[in-house]
């Protein structure tokens, strides 16, 4: 981490933490803010639901909800970048404070409420993304929407031709009774409906569909199943938790989905039973709590083709990108493997 990135992070750990963050997006737009080097090896090229990927570290959604610094992400050495959630009609979101850092457990609590400006506001900065980055879209439904469902094929149909993958997120605790789109029937009708706005659309990206880390054996079971059956692309796993196990920071107790390194645990055995009750058929990206090359080793290892973090960058910023990367390489060496494909699901049963 140079002194530059480092004295940036001070500085805008005394800030509030939603301000810090668009204080910090808005530095990266303009190009204050320094890209790290980008570390590039042939190990960790790999493909993941069709996508050719230079890596399989990428970004989660939530960092760039409007997408609104494209080009200096592109750069910035991830694989992949998810941006979003965006719902059809700008939204608010909940009342504010309602981001919260939790320093003793390099942990984030929030209950953002899918606040973003809209799929019309995002949409020509999609249509004029950079060209060579893999690009991804989170689909938001809009709080008060009656139809939830037709939410997400709207945003789908009407950004998807500027994407590489795009996200059906069913798995937010922020948005009142959007995690019920996970039951058995919700789901299969959800995404029965996005995939023909898709073929409507006369789109063939991958859609991926991206899970809670809080559902029991048969809530997995029933996910699995309907993901098979519907053909997505895959499952991301997981979104954050309403679990409060553990932790020491003053604002543990409030309200909304925490994320971070206590979530690492439990989203990838999340991770490590999804990859066993679909037999590595089905890719997975796994999310939740990756702050460096031995978490993003054990995710792949566990049944991820990919990962996505966010919260760690809070904590260390985009350097963080080719330490992992970096250290993710060396470790793929050490075991033998000669691409990272190769160790997708080689420790699954050490989480099962």
């Amino acid at each position: 981490m140079s002194l530059v990135e480092r004295a940036g992070l001070a500085a805008m750990r005394r800030l509030d933490p939603e301000t810090a963050h668009g204080l910090a997006l808005r530095a990266l737009s303009s190009g204050l803010a320094p890209l790290p080097r980008v570390f590039a090896s042939d190990r960790l090229r790999c493909i993941v639901a069709g996508m050719r990927l230079a890596n399989p570290l990428g970004l989660a959604a939530g960092f760039d909800k409007n997408a609104e610094a494209l080009a200096p992400l592109a750069r910035a050495g991830f694989g992949l970048v998810e941006v979003g959630a965006v719902t059809p009609r700008p939204q608010a979101g909940n009342p504010r404070p309602r981001l919260f850092r939790l320093p003793q457990d390099r942990a984030v609590i929030n209950r953002f409420g899918f606040n973003n400006r809209g799929m019309q506001d995002a949409l020509p900065r999609l249509a004029d993304r950079p060209a060579g980055m893999v690009l991804g879209l989170n689909l938001g439904a809009n709080k008060d929407s009656d139809d939830r469902a037709e939410d997400f094929a709207r945003v789908l149909a009407a950004c998807g031709a500027h994407l590489d993958f795009a996200t059906v997120n069913v798995s937010s605790p922020n948005t009142e009774k959007l995690r019920d789109l996970q039951g058995k029937a919700a789901l299969t009708a959800l995404l029965a409906r996005v995939m023909a706005a898709r073929a409507g659309a006369g789109l063939t990206l991958p859609v991926f569909v991206k899970i809670a880390p809080d559902l029991d054996d048969a809530g997995l079971a029933d996910v699995a199943e309907v993901a098979l059956a519907a053909g997505v692309a895959g499952v991301i796993a997981t979104n954050t938790t309403l679990a409060r196990d553990g932790l020491r920071s003053p604002h543990r107790h409030e309200a909304g989905g925490l994320s971070g390194a206590p979530l690492f645990i439990r989203s990838t055995r999340v991770l490590a039973r999804l990859s066993q009750l679909t037999d590595g058929v089905l890719p997975l990206i796994g999310v939740g709590g990756v702050a460096s090359g031995a978490d993003a080793y054990a995710k792949i290892r566990a049944g991820a083709s990919a990962v996505q973090l966010y919260s760690a960058l809070v904590y260390q910023g985009l350097s963080l990108v080719p330490r992992i990367l970096t250290d993710l390489d060396a470790l793929l060496a050490r075991d033998g493997f000669a691409s990272v494909s190769d160790a997708v699901g080689t420790g699954r049963e050490d989480w099962l």
